[in-house]
């Protein structure tokens, strides 16, 4: 599974493409995905990019609802409507399509957000706004992960 850490600059040319940082194009290289599924979050003034093998697990779990509820048919159509396949060129750049664009309000600098198995692009300032909003709410949560339980062979053994 894909592995997008750290936050990102590049800048968006006036043509509308933008260089994918080498880190995230080292994981697409290693999850051997050429093709990105970009997304208008449905939370956010974002994108949302998925590899092809993450974009088909969100598949799975819509299959997986009643195919005539008003839910399903809700999320088929954020997820489906405005995505946009993508592959990067020979240099790693991406030509970002005009919907998108509008929609993260993006201009001449990008935000790349490492967001584990997807990232997110975000105009900078609002994705700093954004991650510190989220450490701050996760701290006042008192946020944690769920630790392992421990097995009864290794208790029996220490």
């Amino acid at each position: 599974m894909a592995r997008f850490l750290g936050t990102h600059i590049n800048r968006l040319d006036r043509k509308g493409r933008v260089s994918v940082p080498a880190p995230f194009r080292a994981e697409l290289t290693r999850e051997d995905s050429e093709e990105l599924i970009f997304v208008p979050s449905h939370q956010h003034a974002c994108i949302d990019a998925y590899t092809s093998k993450a974009f088909d697990e969100l598949v799975e779990k819509i299959e997986t609802l009643d195919e005539f509820s008003e839910d399903r048919d809700d999320l088929t159509a954020t997820l489906y409507a405005d995505s946009h396949p993508v592959r990067p060129d020979s240099e790693g750049r991406i030509m970002m399509p005009e919907s998108l664009i509008v929609h993260a309000g993006l201009t001449e600098s990008i935000a790349f957000i490492g967001m584990g198995k997807k990232f997110q692009i975000w105009d900078p300032e609002a994705a700093k706004t954004r991650n510190n909003g989220a450490r701050q709410r996760a701290a006042d949560k008192g946020l944690t992960l769920p630790g392992r339980p421990i097995s009864r062979t290794a208790e029996g053994a220490a």
